[in-house]
């Protein structure tokens, strides 16, 4: 395959550095910009803004044109919700590439925590969260729901390939697949993985060659 030049979007626990944006610099010789996605904090809208300002920032400093945009589970749903405010025409249309999306972000988060524990956060104003990344408790507002009630299904007007683990024990495929459904320019990829998708980092290339073809 070709140099591609693109962004990448890590997920709630990763990093600019981690094994999916690696796999891309490494393995297949991209160019990877990768922002740090809570520059701005943890709610999605914060996040949503880190990666949009990213884009933007790339293209005022004159760099060429990003091929693809691509994300993982929490970047992936920024990355989504950021493409679907961009104007796109021709050559110039944004393109994404979404692994295991946290499509149904507010509904998964209020099942984990259970009525009375949603409750107890939206009284507190905050709610610890114990990050893997960190290996440290983090605090989420109160805002981090609210963003998620308005953020967790974007619109996707725009070509997309998503991959998404049949045994993802995170984000339901089920989220992925009703997506799909809705939107004529998504294509839904099924493997045989789970919310990590550490079995499947060779189907991002197969993936980007799709999306570029559409």
């Amino acid at each position: 395959m070709i140099l591609m030049r693109v962004l990448w979007a890590h997920g709630l626990e990763g990093s600019p550095g981690g094994s999916k944006p690696t796999y891309l610099a490494e393995e297949l010789g991209w160019d990877v910009l990768a922002p740090e996605m809570n520059a701005y904090g943890w709610t999605i809208a914060e996040q949503t803004r880190a990666v949009g300002d990213a884009i933007a920032r790339d293209a005022i400093v004159g760099g060429p044109d990003l091929d693809v945009l691509m994300g993982s589970s929490y970047g992936a749903l920024a990355l989504a919700n950021a493409a679907a405010v961009v104007e796109g025409n021709g050559s110039n249309t944004p393109r994404l590439v979404l692994l295991a999306p946290a499509f149904g972000l507010a509904e998964n988060f209020r099942a984990m925590v259970g009525e009375a524990g949603c409750r107890e956060w939206e009284e507190r104003g905050s709610r610890p969260y114990f990050h893997h990344g960190f290996d440290r408790e983090v605090e989420f507002g109160w805002d981090f729901m609210q963003a998620a009630d308005s953020m967790s299904w974007p619109e996707m007007p725009h070509p997309t390939i998503i991959i998404h683990g049949k045994s993802d024990e995170i984000v339901p495929i089920e989220n992925s697949r009703r997506i799909a459904e809705e939107f004529d320019d998504v294509e839904l990829i099924e493997v045989e993985d789970g919310h990590r998708m550490q079995e499947s980092l060779h189907y991002m290339a197969l993936a980007v060659e799709r999306v570029l073809a559409r």
